[in-house]
């Protein structure tokens, strides 16, 4: 009796604690057959184990974890999945005798309502017949009252047993053949990620490649750029050292004939006739000698041009602008010239 609430609390029947031991932990009615043990000896129904395998392998990837729902032991599967664990065939024996003791009306030890309480599926028709044999014609299983005075009377029956062995092989098979697709496409969907690896990988080497070639051709142009600019360079002192050396022979002359005339205008000023004849003769020889002498060497014409160090590259420029992979732009210019030839 319950003290608390002053009830009488019957004691569960061997049978309730045996249909209770039978009880799958995830959908909490009894197994249904197949069973599979897993490695901590607990037990699942195939269907809720696979349930379970899918919920944590989202996208069925070669084998896969998930945990026990009694002990949370980490349990680990091959490729095959929850197909790869192993039946618990004495669990199955034991089902099977359960049931048909419920069937048989139980034992002493099990109250008589028990056996009213089965499962067995009735013929909604003949709501007091059991559905107890298939019709082939229709496809669906039904009572001997339905084939002898029904809707099935006119139509090919067998027996539930027969027909529940050949679906069940058939349907075996089918879980066979979709293991074994499952495995397939497993297999192309770990040959397509490593396709992908390799392909990334691939990219990353020719990408590697390309930089190098265009550092190298930055590398050319900027050497042979600095080649042309020393050319310049030389050629620009080279000029001004030529005009620098005009300038200074010039500006000798010019100071000469500055001072010539300095001397000149002295000396006509003097208002002895005597000195100026002395020095005038001579000053008039050196005057028409520096007048002589101005003319001095000058630069050729277009000396300060520089336009001969033009840099024509319309052809570099069509080159590097049909540049691509696997194309080689002087062979194609070439094929272009002997188009246009032809």
């Amino acid at each position: 009796m319950d003290i608390q609430t002053s009830q009488i609390v019957r004691a569960p029947s061997p049978m309730e604690s045996l249909e209770k031991q039978l009880s799958c932990p995830i959908c909490l009615d009894m197994f249904t057959k197949p069973v599979v043990i897993l490695p901590c000896q607990h037990n699942l129904c195939r269907s809720c184990a696979s349930e379970l395998y899918d919920s944590k392998n989202p996208y069925h990837f070669s084998g896969g974890i998930f945990r026990c729902p009694t002990c949370r032991f980490e349990v680990v599967l091959d490729r095959h999945g929850v197909y790869g664990l192993q039946r618990n065939l004495l669990v199955e024996n034991i089902i099977d005798i359960y049931k048909q003791e419920l069937e048989k009306g139980g034992n002493a030890l099990e109250p008589p309502l028990k056996a009213k309480e089965t499962k067995e599926p009735m013929c909604e028709v003949h709501e007091d017949e059991k559905i107890n044999i298939y019709c082939v014609t229709c496809q669906t299983p039904t009572c001997s009252m339905c084939k002898v005075f029904g809707q099935h009377k006119d139509c090919e029956v067998s027996t539930l047993k027969s027909v529940y062995e050949a679906q069940k092989s058939e349907l075996k098979n089918s879980v066979d053949l979709l293991g074994a697709s499952n495995s397939c496409l497993q297999a192309m969907v770990t040959q397509m990620e490593e396709t992908c690896k390799t392909v990334e990988e691939n990219s990353q080497v020719q990408k590697q490649k390309l930089v190098e070639k265009f550092d190298l051709l930055y590398a050319i142009l900027e050497d042979r750029k600095n080649h042309l600019l020393e050319q310049i360079t030389q050629e620009q002192d080279d000029k001004m050292a030529v005009v620098r050396s005009l300038v200074q022979q010039y500006t000798e002359q010019l100071q000469a004939s500055i001072t010539l005339m300095d001397k000149a205008s002295q000396t006509m000023d003097n208002n002895n006739t005597a000195e100026f004849l002395i020095t005038a003769k001579q000053l008039i020889a050196e005057a028409k000698d520096t007048s002589k002498n101005s003319q001095l060497q000058r630069p050729e014409p277009s000396f300060e041009n520089l336009d001969h160090f033009t840099l024509f590259t319309e052809d570099v420029e069509e080159m590097l602008a049909k540049m691509d992979f696997g194309v080689n732009p002087t062979d194609e210019k070439e094929e272009e010239d002997e188009e246009e030839e032809a």
